[in-house]
């Protein structure tokens, strides 16, 4: 295994839950801003590069090209500042379905979030870092019945439900939950759709609430998700409206309610109008002493993982008629490894020249020679299925070949979670974790 300078690799397979580094403490500096930003990218490169420089393909093991991670969770870090301050009502209960990465749950763990889990493992795995169950919510409203006997067993009450059958189940299997009912939303100018299997519509959350209270079961809030990776912030308007509408009708049927679940669907680039719309729609509808959750996922690490790539092969191809030449790349991971966001999550992730030849190109511009040039690439994943296509079509302005490396960058929401081991290619990879803030730093022991 290469070491990187100043980080930590570890084999995602085996990565422990705590950590004895020995990274050096310039990681820890102030980077807020657009110097900050600098900041980071540099040591995002800078690992990228020494990674990649110190493999000789021609005599490395098996293995060593493989494709791996950089993770900065200085970035992951900066975040969950971003979202204290716009969304200051609103406790994060991270989404852990979306990335499981050990060292983002150890981290947003010491930041004091809770968690959205939605299954025993996920629920497992952060109580196994010695998180209280109270700070768990079991997001997910058809629970598998083994499943809820182990939530109850582990203390976990807070679970969310959207119809009949689930609260007879509930109240044969954990009668004391602190149960969330999940309402339909508009939820159609997100990435993917969950009101299409989740939620219950409004015209039957009025009988829910009474059967509920016929089975003296407890409920305590109201849950909604306006679907993951929401484009629209005016959808959370309409869904925290019809929230109050449902507090409402459990005080009718004898239910004083004192959590809203608000779910997910926040993006970075849309944060700020996101938070702004629903911050008041939250003051305008719902009293302070109201307790207020989310379910972030992707907006907390998609922009914290970049991944390089190897060239592996490449394949010419001439056109004589146009008198031009393109090829087709070859990368060691694909849609049946970690771009599945291509397939699953709806991503268009763009390939970046890292090291062509003995050049290392991380973030480099164009230069003036090769402006102009423009050579046409497809890129593909190793399987043999002809789906595993990474991008259909790309330029770069030189010639790339085999051993050459690619990176993408935002690869941190919906990638490794869902990678498969499709034609026997490994779905562990390894990840190179820097720390480009002081806060993130600390609390990892970096």
């Amino acid at each position: 295994m290469v070491m990187a300078p100043s980080a930590i690799t570890i084999t995602e397979q085996y990565a422990p839950l705590s950590l004895k580094t020995h990274a050096s403490k310039h990681l820890a500096t102030e980077t807020f801003g657009s110097q900050g930003a600098r900041y980071a990218k540099n040591m995002i490169g800078e690992t990228l590069e020494s990674r990649v420089a110190a493999i000789d393909q021609d005599t490395c093991e098996a293995g060593d090209e493989d494709a791996f991670f950089v993770a900065d969770m200085g970035e992951v870090y900066r975040q969950h500042m971003r979202w204290k301050k716009n969304l200051q009502r609103v406790k994060p209960h991270y989404a852990v379905k979306c990335n499981p990465d050990p060292q983002v749950l150890r981290l947003l763990a010491g930041l004091g979030t809770g968690f959205d889990c939605a299954s025993k493992a996920e629920i497992e795995q952060v109580l196994n870092m010695g998180v209280d169950p109270s700070r768990i919510i079991y997001a997910q409203p058809c629970k598998t019945k083994s499943y809820v006997r182990y939530a109850a067993k582990q203390g976990v009450k807070q679970m969310t439900f959207d119809n009949a059958d689930e609260l007879y189940k509930t109240k044969q299997l954990f009668p004391d939950a602190e149960l969330f009912l999940r309402i339909l939303t508009d939820d159609s100018a997100s990435l993917c759709r969950l009101s299409l299997k989740f939620g219950a519509s409004l015209d039957s959350t009025k009988n829910l609430l009474e059967l509920a209270k016929q089975l003296d079961l407890n409920v305590v809030g109201v849950a909604f998700h306006v679907g993951s990776g929401a484009s629209d912030p005016e959808a959370f308007l309409k869904a925290v409206r019809d929230a109050r509408l449902v507090f409402d009708q459990a005080a009718e049927v004898g239910y004083i309610l004192s959590t809203l679940d608000v779910g997910g669907g926040f993006v970075s680039d849309t944060f700020e109008e996101m938070a702004g719309v629903l911050t008041g729609a939250l003051d305008e509808h719902f009293p302070p002493q109201v307790r207020v959750i989310g379910e972030p996922g992707r907006y907390y690490v998609s922009s914290a993982f970049s991944i390089a790539c190897n060239v592996i092969a490449r394949r010419t191809v001439k056109d004589p008629e146009l008198n031009t030449t393109s090829y087709m790349l070859y990368l060691n991971d694909g849609v049946y490894g970690n771009f599945s966001s291509i397939m699953f999550d709806h991503q268009h992730p763009v390939p970046r020249i890292l090291k062509s030849g003995d050049r290392l190109l991380y973030d480099k511009n164009v230069s003036e020679d090769d402006k102009g040039k423009a050579i046409e690439y497809s890129i593909w994943g190793p399987t043999c299925d002809g789906i595993d296509c990474i991008a259909e079509s790309c330029t770069f302005p030189e010639v790339l070949d085999v051993g050459d490396w690619l990176y993408f960058e935002d690869m941190g929401a919906y990638t490794k979670c869902s990678a498969t081991r499709f034609n026997g290619f490994t779905d562990t990879h390894d990840t190179v974790y820097v720390s480009s803030e002081p806060g993130a730093s600390a609390l990892l022991g970096y």
